[in-house]
């Protein structure tokens, strides 16, 4: 069985998953201090949003958690 175009749509929901990975590997490999700490709450806010497939506001939220580990 060969797969369509159709069948390898861009999924949303998938991208959010593989971007909620990354953050929270480099939330993981970064030092505590307050970075981290104003990380952690954007990344938990990512994961509420993901789980209600708000997407804007989770990649929002996962944007504003790698900004305060940089």
């Amino acid at each position: 069985m060969t797969q369509t175009s159709s069948d390898m749509r861009f999924s949303p929901s998938s991208a959010a998953e593989d971007k909620l990975t990354a953050v929270k590997d480099a939330w993981t490999r970064a030092p505590d201090g307050p970075k981290k700490d104003v990380a952690l709450k954007h990344y938990e806010a990512a994961c509420r949003a993901n789980s209600l497939k708000d997407h804007a506001i989770c990649y929002r939220e996962l944007e504003a958690a790698a900004r305060a580990l940089a």
